[in-house]
C-alpha cells in the first residue's frame, strides 16, 4: 500500500469526504498554525461526537509545531502542561488546548509517562491514544484522518484499543474504567480483546486515584445505559473499587416481590430513574445493605430486615471513600433510608406532612421517584398496587404544596426573632418553644398564624 506523507493510507481516502464542522475560534488556530508551515488538527473526543452528531464540550487541538513555536504564534497562551506539549491558547477569554504531536515514553504509574518525544508524524502521535474512536484527526483541507478503524467501529458500535490492549491499560489503568463508561454512553459492545485486556489488568485500578474513578463511575452512571455496569462486574473490575456490589450480585431474593438477585435488581432498577447523579447514586446503593442483612426462614423465603439502615452506614463509607461531596453523600444517604419508608402505610396528609418534616422538605420529592424505579425492577406481583399507593403519596403531598401547608421550622408563621420580641430569651428553652409550635402545625396546618402561635407559645412559658 503506498502511504501519504502523513502515513496515511490511500484506501482510507473514501473517509475524506466527511466533514466536521469546526468551530470559528478552532479553525482560526488551525489556519494560523497551518499557514507558519505546520500541521494542526482538532482530535479526540470532538471527532468522535461530531461524527456522531453530538455537540463537542471541547475542542482539542494536535499540532507538529513545537511548544516554543505555538507560543510564538499567539499573543496569550498559558503553559498548561508544557513537559507533555499541552499549550492552552486563549481566545477571547476561551481556551483551547494544543498539544504538539508526541510518542510516549515509559509508564511507571498505571497513569502517567515518565517521558514523551515530540514527532513530526501524525499516525505516531494518533497511535499512543487509548481506543479508535478517540484516535482520529480532521482538519479542513485534509479531511478525516482515521489510521485504526475508528469509523469502522463507530459503524459497528465498537469499543477497541488501539493497538494492544495490555499495553494501553498498561499504560493508564483509568483506560479500564473509560472503555466500560463509552461502552454505556454509546450503547457500544466492547470488542474481545479489549475485554480480555480489562479482565487480565483490572487489579491496577488500585493505583489510580478515587477522585479518577470516582468521575468515570457518575458518567457511567448518568450514561443513557447505567446497566453497563453489569460489565464492569463480570470483568472483574468492580471488585476493585466497589467490591460491595460483587457480594450484591451474588446475593440471591427468594421472595415473591423479586425476580432477580440484588445486584441485578439493582441494574434494572437504575434504568428506571432519571439521569441524575445523585438518584442514580441513590439507586446504586439503595439495597447495598441487604446481603449484610439476609435471612432466611423455614419455607426458603429469603428476607433482609432493617436493610435500609445498615444499608445507609455501607452508602456513607462508600461515598466518603470515593470522596463525594457532603451534599451529594447527604441527599443519596437520606435517599437510601428511606427509600421503604412508608410502603405499609396507607397515606393520608398528616402522614405525608409528618413524612416531610422528617425526611426533609429537599430530599423529599426525591423518593417518589427512587420508590418508582423500586418497584419496576421488582416482580409483577403486586406492582400495580405499590405504584398506585406511591401516587397517592404524590398527589397528597403536591396539594399539601398547594395548600402552602408548613412541615419545618422554615415555613413557621414564626420565628426566634418573634418569640424575643414577645419576650422569650435566646437560648435552648426558646428552641424547644419553636419545636412545639411546629408539631402543632404538623397536627393542625391551620394553626399556621403568627396571631394563633404567639398565643400558643405564651402557654409554655414558665410562670413566676
Amino acid at each position: 500500500m503506498v502511504e501519504t506523507e502523513l502515513g496515511i493510507e490511500k484506501e482510507m481516502k473514501a473517509e475524506q469526504e466527511i466533514r466536521i464542522t469546526i468551530p470559528e475560534k478552532a479553525r482560526h488556530i488551525i489556519d494560523i498554525i497551518t499557514a507558519s508551515g505546520h500541521e494542526a488538527y482538532v482530535v479526540g473526543g470532538c471527532v468522535r461526537d461530531s461524527v456522531l452528531g453530538k455537540e463537542p464540550q471541547d475542542w482539542d487541538i494536535t499540532t507538529s509545531a513545537r511548544p516554543e513555536q505555538v507560543k510564538a504564534l499567539f499573543p496569550r497562551t498559558i503553559d498548561t502542561g508544557l513537559k507533555h506539549g499541552t499549550i492552552t491558547v486563549l481566545l477571547e477569554k476561551e481556551g483551547f488546548e494544543v498539544t504538539t504531536y508526541r510518542i510516549d515514553g515509559k509508564y511507571e504509574d498505571s497513569r502517567h509517562p515518565k517521558e514523551v518525544i515530540f514527532t513530526p508524524n501524525l499516525t505516531e502521535d494518533l497511535k499512543r491514544r487509548d481506543f479508535t474512536i478517540n484516535a482520529m484527526a480532521y482538519n479542513e483541507t485534509v479531511g478525516l484522518v482515521d489510521v485504526f478503524g475508528g469509523m469502522e467501529d463507530i459503524r459497528s458500535g465498537t469499543i477497541r484499543c488501539v493497538g494492544d490492549p495490555l499495553e494501553r491499560f498498561g499504560e493508564d489503568a483509568l483506560r479500564i474504567l473509560r472503555a466500560i463508561r463509552f461502552s454505556a454512553q454509546l450503547g457500544y459492545e466492547i470488542q474481545a480483546g479489549t475485554k480480555e485486556g480489562i479482565r487480565r489488568l483490572a487489579p491496577t485500578l488500585e493505583k489510580i486515584s478515587v477522585e479518577r474513578i470516582q468521575a468515570e463511575l457518575v458518567k457511567l452512571l448518568t450514561s443513557s445505559h447505567p446497566e453497563t455496569l453489569r460489565t464492569a462486574y463480570e470483568l472483574g473490575v468492580t471488585k476493585v473499587f466497589f467490591p460491595e456490589f460483587d457480594v450484591a450480585m451474588e446475593t440471591e431474593q427468594n421472595h415473591p416481590h423479586h425476580m432477580y438477585n440484588v445486584g441485578e435488581h439493582t441494574l434494572h432498577s437504575l434504568c428506571h430513574v432519571e439521569a441524575d447523579k445523585k438518584l442514580r447514586l441513590a439507586m446504586l446503593l439503595h439495597d447495598i445493605g441487604k446481603p449484610a442483612t439476609l435471612t432466611v426462614d423455614k419455607e426458603g423465603i429469603t428476607h433482609f430486615y432493617d436493610h435500609p439502615a445498615v444499608g445507609e452506614k455501607m452508602a456513607e463509607d462508600f461515598l466518603r471513600r470515593l470522596r463525594f461531596d457532603n451534599d451529594t453523600i447527604n441527599t443519596v444517604c437520606k435517599l437510601v433510608l428511606y427509600h421503604d419508608y412508608g410502603n405499609s402505610v396507607a397515606p393520608d396528609m398528616r402522614f405525608v406532612r409528618r413524612a416531610a418534616n422528617k425526611i426533609g422538605e429537599d430530599v423529599f420529592p426525591a423518593l417518589f421517584e427512587i420508590k418508582r424505579a423500586d418497584v419496576l425492577a421488582q416482580s409483577d406481583y403486586m406492582r400495580q398496587e405499590k405504584l398506585d399507593m406511591i401516587e397517592r403519596w404524590q398527589k397528597l403531598y403536591e396539594e399539601m404544596r398547594e395548600k402552602r401547608q408548613c412541615v419545618s421550622l422554615k415555613s413557621l408563621a414564626v420565628n426566634g426573632s418573634d418569640l424575643i420580641k414577645a419576650g422569650w430569651k435566646p437560648g435552648k428553652e426558646l428552641g424547644e418553644v419553636l419545636q412545639k409550635l411546629l408539631e402543632l402545625v404538623l397536627e393542625q396546618p391551620q394553626c399556621n398564624t403568627a396571631e394563633i402561635l404567639l398565643a400558643e407559645a405564651e402557654k409554655y412559658r414558665e410562670k413566676p
